[in-house]
């Protein structure tokens, strides 16, 4: 089963028990728009209805996994964006989040919403080649998909404060070195070793492995909750603001981005 291919879309592809979900945008290093946010989230909802898939795998084409939301048609005069259905899984895990088993590869430009993508999943395969960077507040806002939270319970208090604040690039084996990702692979290798790895999930028993993965959730839901409800209040602190509007100015322009405080 697939869906037909366009240019800047998330599609989705089956290979038995294996659902993949595929971020194509290439020719803008895989950011994403607010219709390919859409196609990402009808993705995960199917996979998470159809009983026929066991596992899924998430990866991007191209030499990136992502550059992260495409601004301007998600916060400009000109936004795109519009709220998800209710029924749907978000792409984020926050508002509802599947008990089935997620993969996800990633390589090169790893940043912002694609380490929020990779954190909503399970378990992360990465190429040589990965750079994340989690630089919101570079932007004058603030991580508003989860990384406030679950960058922390992957990589610890120290870990996840040093890179949400310094907003810094590092690379893949740091990445490994404190727990953000698995395991890493030559680039090239990344999607062949992430299939891998729900082919072997894919032989386990499927309702142990969610019945699994849903007590692991309830030992963290309640913080995650709390968590997920500061957002609203992280928003209105960061959106309407003064180094908000800089922020986006600045990436649009292609500048170094000046704050005042407000």
């Amino acid at each position: 089963m697939s869906e037909v291919k366009k240019p800047g879309e998330v599609r989705f592809e089956s290979d038995a028990r294996i659902f993949k979900i595929i971020i194509d945008n290439v020719a803008r290093r895989n950011s994403f728009t607010p219709e390919m946010m859409a196609q990402f989230s009808n993705a995960l909802t199917e996979f998470d209805r159809n009983d026929d898939f066991w596992v899924a795998v998430l990866y991007a084409e191209g030499d990136h996994f992502t550059a992260g939301l495409d601004m301007p048609k998600f916060f400009g005069p000109g936004a795109t964006a519009r709220p998800l259905p209710e029924s749907n899984l978000d792409p984020f895990a926050l508002r509802n989040r599947t008990v089935k088993p997620v993969v996800t590869a990633v390589q090169g430009i790893t940043y912002t919403i694609g380490i929020e993508m990779m954190l909503a999943g399970d378990i992360v395969v990465a190429a040589d080649t990965a750079r994340f960077c989690q630089m919101e507040s570079r932007r004058g806002i603030a991580p508003l998909g989860g990384a406030h939270f679950r960058f922390l319970s992957r990589t610890g208090w120290g870990n996840a404060m040093y890179h949400l604040m310094l907003c810094d690039e590092f690379g893949a084996q740091r990445a490994l070195q404190i727990g953000l990702v698995q395991e890493v692979v030559p680039a090239g290798r990344q999607i062949e070793r992430a299939t891998e790895i729900a082919n072997a999930i894919a032989k386990n028993a499927p309702r142990g492995i969610r019945a699994m993965k849903a007590a692991a959730l309830k030992y963290i839901e309640a913080a995650e909750r709390a968590a997920v409800d500061a957002i609203a209040q992280v928003r209105a602190q960061v959106l309407d603001s003064a180094d908000a509007q800089e922020g986006i100015r600045s990436f649009v322009e292609r500048r170094e981005a000046h704050f005042q405080g407000k």
